[in-house]
């Protein structure tokens, strides 16, 4: 049964219980880093192996993941494997959990092994997940320039700057 509502928790633990291999990216990522402000979905970045992705696409199968669409909310069935997994940079999903948006080369970035350097661990539930710095998170938005991404950029900046004086603006 599809549903709308977020359960971050429980997608996590489907990721991790299927031995995924990713980076929490976007708002969660930017929640985890002191980020004041809520997202309704989850983002991520997996590992591409051919390996990891059967076992994403084995996930995506328990969440019973559909393709979001604005017209289809609540989804559309699709047939996949790790291999289809792979040929696309994107997919915006609907899960029994929310919404959960898998990106394999966030902008800004170039991937996993990149987000992964300075990646730090964060315990949900007992579910131990990677989540991208601040700075890739930051970094990642002002790339995508969205209008979204700029009402938060300042205050994702004004915490970094708390947190590494080297990295506060110049008066």
């Amino acid at each position: 049964m599809l549903m709308t509502d977020l359960d971050f928790e429980k997608i996590l633990a489907t990721l991790s219980r299927h031995e995924v291999r990713y980076v929490l990216i976007g708002g969660l990522a930017a929640i985890a880093s002191g980020s004041p402000f809520p997202t309704e979905d989850v983002d991520v970045t997996p590992e591409r192996s051919a390996e990891n992705l059967d076992r994403l696409s084995r996930a995506l199968d328990e969440l019973e993941a559909r393709v979001y669409t604005s017209t289809e909310p609540l989804g559309v069935p699709f047939g996949h494997d790790g291999a289809s997994l792979g040929r696309s940079e994107v997919w915006n999903l609907a899960t029994s959990f929310g919404r959960l948006d898998i990106s394999f080369h966030p902008n800004g970035t170039t991937g996993f092994p990149d987000l992964a350097r300075d990646a730090f661990d964060v315990s949900v539930q007992g579910v131990v997940v990677r989540v991208a710095s601040l700075a890739d998170v930051i970094r990642s938005k002002q790339a995508a320039n969205r209008p979204k991404d700029q009402r938060v950029l300042p205050t994702l900046r004004e915490i970094l700057a708390s947190r590494h004086p080297r990295n506060r603006p110049e008066a």
